[in-house]
């Protein structure tokens, strides 16, 4: 069997079309399996016969998670486009190459091409081929739309934005994650820095220069953004724009719509409202969320789960969904990863170990880790706390430079009483100065890796 070998997904009566084209003397292609759905499609990309799945754009089930299935299977993925499942869609369920309209010649040329690059189907983000396109730019989000919901996000902007996404991760037992979430995104986007300085000038000088900032609950175990901003969570954000991601509807409106402001300048998708609700986050739709939010915000950090396994590789299906899949994606996409444990003998030892979990996380993380002992405090580790915590990072994690942060429970219960940042309540507390301090730090970071991106 030579050419290239083709499993059919096509709906209605251009499936005999498109089956006599690729099977014609002189095509280059066979067609292998002719499938009626998506299950159909995917159990014979797993078996490992054909190299192109060609679909139907409007095929049931076909989603973002079939496509990357098919993908991690080494299949390439051309669609049949039209005015149902129109090329933008398409492209954004990550398929390799549209056929907007059907032509023999435009089909045998997509098939084609999308064989080259079948062996590296499963790295990196699709090369999209787009044939028998009308002219319509159907690569801006925003074409057409009156970009509601954005305010001054999008109105003043020269150029697209290119955000930065940094990823608050830390051992089970409540070392301050969501805390330092919530505060790190504050200092970024220059809450505490406006109400901590005077006169009107000032004032108007530090909106101008402040950054925008978008927080992302995607702790699958606890989310509790929500709750601690005194937000109604009876309809998850997070849960509503991935659903929109996975269908490939995804946009900037989209997103503003469903990330409400806080504070002025602090963005917010909220979490599921309760943990069964876990599947409605994979990890390939959480994966368009977090490289979507770096148009809409210029700092997006998110707030992780504590559990790094992938579970499916304790099943016998391979293809189960990953109850820490967000987890997963959010490191995967970060530029920095801050690492969250708790200042006591329990946190710091769980720290310790979380480290080491962390080295093995079952995905590529490159993103710089920043480590933070949280709530430093001398009852719980004795006199000289900061030098404690320093030293028994150092001789038992080998981590050199821990940021320390320390305890303010009167200032923390009054923010979580009146549903606000600390940099909202208690600008002047240490804990702020301290995110305050923690926030270069990234910045810092972010700023000396971007040479060796160029």
């Amino acid at each position: 069997m030579g050419g290239v070998t083709v499993l059919c997904a096509v709906r209605g009566a251009a499936e005999t079309d498109v089956v006599l084209a690729l099977g014609g003397p002189g095509s280059g292609a066979t067609v292998t399996r002719r499938c009626g759905d998506v299950a159909e499609l995917l159990a014979a990309a797993a078996a490992g016969a054909g190299a192109v799945a060609l679909v139907s754009g409007d095929l049931p089930g076909l989603d973002r998670e079939a496509v990357g299935r098919l993908r991690a299977a080494g299949v390439r993925v051309v669609a049949l486009g039209d005015d149902v499942a129109p090329a933008a869609r398409l492209h954004a369920l990550g398929v390799d190459a549209v056929v907007e309209r059907f032509d023999e010649a435009l089909l045998l040329a997509a098939v084609r091409d999308a064989m080259p690059a079948a062996a590296a189907s499963t790295a990196g983000a699709p090369d999209v081929l787009v044939l028998g396109h009308g002219g319509q730019d159907a690569d801006d989000p925003l074409a057409g739309q009156d970009g509601i919901g954005l305010g001054d996000v999008l109105a003043d902007d020269a150029a697209p934005r290119r955000g930065r996404v940094v990823a608050v991760w830390g051992p089970v037992g409540a070392p301050g994650r969501t805390t330092t979430a919530l505060e790190l995104a504050a200092a970024l986007g220059g809450l505490s820095r406006g109400r901590r300085r005077h006169g009107r000038a000032r004032r108007e000088a530090v909106a101008t220069a402040a950054e925008h900032a978008l927080v992302v609950d995607a702790d699958t175990y606890g989310a509790s953004v929500a709750a601690r901003l005194g937000l109604l969570d009876d309809a998850p954000g997070l849960a509503a724009v991935t659903r929109a991601a996975a269908h490939g509807s995804l946009d900037l409106p989209t997103l503003a719509r469903h990330s409400p402001v806080v504070g002025g300048r602090l963005r917010v998708l909220t979490g599921i409202t309760r943990a069964a609700r876990w599947p409605e986050l994979p990890a390939s739709a959480v994966e368009v969320v977090l490289e979507r939010v770096r148009e809409l915000a210029d700092w997006t950090v998110v707030d992780c789960g504590p559990l790094l396994e992938a579970d499916e590789l304790l099943m016998y299906d391979t293809h189960a969904p990953q109850r820490n899949g967000a987890t997963l994606a959010a490191l995967q996409a970060a530029d920095v990863v801050v690492v969250v444990g708790a200042a006591d003998p329990v946190g710091i030892q769980r720290l310790v170990r979380g480290l080491e979990d962390l080295r093995e996380v079952p995905v590529p993380v490159a993103g710089e880790r920043v480590v933070v002992a949280n709530r430093v405090r001398a009852s719980t580790v004795g006199s000289r706390p900061e030098a404690a915590v320093r030293d028994a990072l150092a001789r038992y994690a080998g981590v050199d430079a821990v940021h320390l942060v320390p305890d303010d429970a009167a200032g923390l219960d009054a923010a979580l009483l009146a549903g606000r940042t600390l940099a909202e309540e208690a600008p002047g507390s240490p804990v702020t100065a301290a995110f305050e301090a923690l926030a270069e730090r990234v910045r810092a970071t972010v700023a000396a890796a971007v040479p060796a991106e160029v």
